[in-house]
């Protein structure tokens, strides 16, 4: 069952986003939130529509899309926070990043990531797993740990620098409850103790084979809501549909958060998949079309009287 719509993952982060120069002040990327979330809303008025965690936690960047309009297209914000592995901040201090979005926003507040890597020590994610669940449990509407599998080395991280990053990088691969061969770390025999509260995020890649395998141990640590993701890159692939169909189905019984993110490099400004869109309407078309092969209800809702960024800078420019 899909629970609800993420647009894009991590829009104030390089890595996910190209914003320094292609889009500087986000107004690329706000008209094309505005966009895609009215497509949603077209095709299912009641499915939540979520901004994609937010990378640093910024509350600035949070004000600034409230003021270009996109938080009154949307149902609630997400986070994510890594202090023990990327965050220059504590992990005692988890209260108080929420405490600073909460302060700018009234939408409700979703830890959309939340993690610790064994890259140091399998120690390390048990403390960070258990010391997470208290500072968190009932303070965020919904808390999605990152993840259920370490990234398997003959992947690629989805980051811009990678080995350039030092430890930051091999950080990316040491994520999981899960080792690359399946089996289980330390924290995955607490992870229980903290489901159905805990959700789980985890990216599958195209053709990903551990789909069976993911339903069975969410189904054994009492996981009911799973985030993962559709790309849109990936829908320009041979067999693509055929791909989405997989994933979504092998997740019915889970309450899924499906993030809608990634540009062709067909489509982009740049060749690449963190670069703003050459056509924003683009993106709303396939988030519209995924909805409405996975998430319809056949109810339609009027579009929020919300203008356009683009539209008002026209307009003051026509005036002045």
């Amino acid at each position: 069952m899909i629970e609800a719509i993420m647009l894009w993952n991590e829009p104030n982060n390089i890595s996910h986003w190209d914003f320094i120069d292609s889009d500087p002040e986000w107004r690329i990327f706000s008209n094309m939130t505005i966009l895609a979330a009215r497509a949603v809303a077209a095709e299912n008025s009641r499915l939540p529509r979520v901004l994609g965690g937010i990378s640093p936690i910024d509350p600035l960047f949070i004000r600034r899309l409230q003021g270009q309009g996109v938080l009154a297209e949307l149902d609630a914000v997400g986070v994510h926070g890594f202090p023990l592995d990327w965050n220059h901040w504590q992990i005692d201090q988890w209260p108080q990043k929420l405490a600073e979005i909460r302060a700018v926003t009234d939408l409700p507040l979703w830890v959309s990531e939340v993690g610790v890597s064994t890259f140091g020590a399998d120690e390390v994610q048990d403390f960070g797993l258990r010391r997470t669940a208290e500072l968190l449990r009932g303070r965020a509407e919904r808390i999605h740990w990152y993840s259920l599998y370490d990234l398997p080395r003959a992947w690629p991280a989805a980051t811009r620098h990678r080995e350039a990053e030092g430890s930051s990088y091999y950080r990316h691969f040491h994520m999981g409850l899960l080792r690359e061969d399946g089996t289980a770390k330390p924290a995955a025999a607490h992870f229980s103790e903290f489901t159905p509260e805990f959700g789980i995020c985890q990216w599958f890649h195209f053709e990903d084979h551990r789909l069976d395998d993911a339903a069975r141990w969410l189904r054994r640590l009492g996981v009911r809501h799973l985030r993962t993701g559709l790309s849109w890159a990936d829908s320009l692939r041979p067999h693509a549909l055929e791909w989405f169909d997989r994933l979504i189905s092998a997740f019915e019984e889970f309450a899924v958060t499906v993030t809608f993110c990634f540009t062709p490099e067909s489509r982009g400004l740049r060749p690449h998949h963190t670069s703003p869109p050459v056509h924003i309407e683009e993106f709303a078309d396939f988030c519209a079309r995924m909805t409405r092969r996975y998430a319809a209800d056949g109810a339609v809702r009027a579009p929020r009287d919300v203008t356009l960024l683009a539209d008002v800078e026209r307009a003051a420019a026509a005036s002045g």
